[in-house]
């Protein structure tokens, strides 16, 4: 009977791998012969680090949170707590900056608490604005940083819990205090290089 299973097994992963290898060429041609376009790529980092940060929001802060056992907070370093999830998305960013492969990622807003996450460029600041309007879609074009020209996508950055409110509407440095839940914040923006 052990036997038995082993063999399924066996052959059931035989099938999954096989089939994947023979979808392969499929599914690069089917990206075309210049691979993924840059706003795909966007799209699937975008996806990951929201999948990521709601995680790390609703399972580990709050959670934690909510039993007393550990809180999130500013100074969490000094404090020894939880980032908060802004601050964990930062730190993430900052990782993957060095990393050296391009890419980077951060969050910025028109009202930020720290001047750091204002828009650097006028491209941020008018994609900050037109998600204002219009959240539901990402604002993307070509900058030029030196001699480099990249791919960046703005992403629309909504109070996704109570926590995300209450800190910037609390905080002493806020510039803006009537955030409400599900209120644009700011924006999550990714540069992904061309060349």
């Amino acid at each position: 009977m052990g036997s038995n299973r082993f063999t399924i097994r066996a052959a059931i992963g035989s099938l999954v791998i096989l089939g994947g290898l023979f979808s392969l060429p499929l599914a690069k041609e089917s990206f075309g012969a210049d691979g993924i376009t840059p706003e795909k790529v966007a799209d699937y980092v975008h996806a990951v680090l929201e999948a990521n940060r709601t995680v790390y929001t609703t399972i580990i802060v709050n959670r934690l949170q909510q039993k007393g056992i550990l809180a999130a907070t500013e100074q969490w370093e000094q404090d020894h707590t939880l980032p908060l999830p802004a601050q964990f998305l930062q730190q993430t960013g900052r990782l993957v900056a060095e990393s050296g492969r391009g890419i980077r990622y951060r969050l910025i807003g028109l009202s930020p608490i720290y001047s750091r996450n204002a828009p650097a460029t006028q491209f941020e600041r008018q994609a900050l604005e037109a998600l204002q309007r219009h959240p539901e879609r990402p604002v993307t074009g070509i900058v030029l940083s030196g001699k480099k020209r990249y791919f960046q996508a703005i992403y629309a950055d909504r109070a996704v819990s109570p926590a995300c409110v209450s800190c910037h509407n609390s905080h002493p440095l806020s510039p803006k205090q009537d955030f409400k839940l599900n209120d644009v914040m700011g924006a999550i923006a990714i540069t992904i290089p061309l060349e």
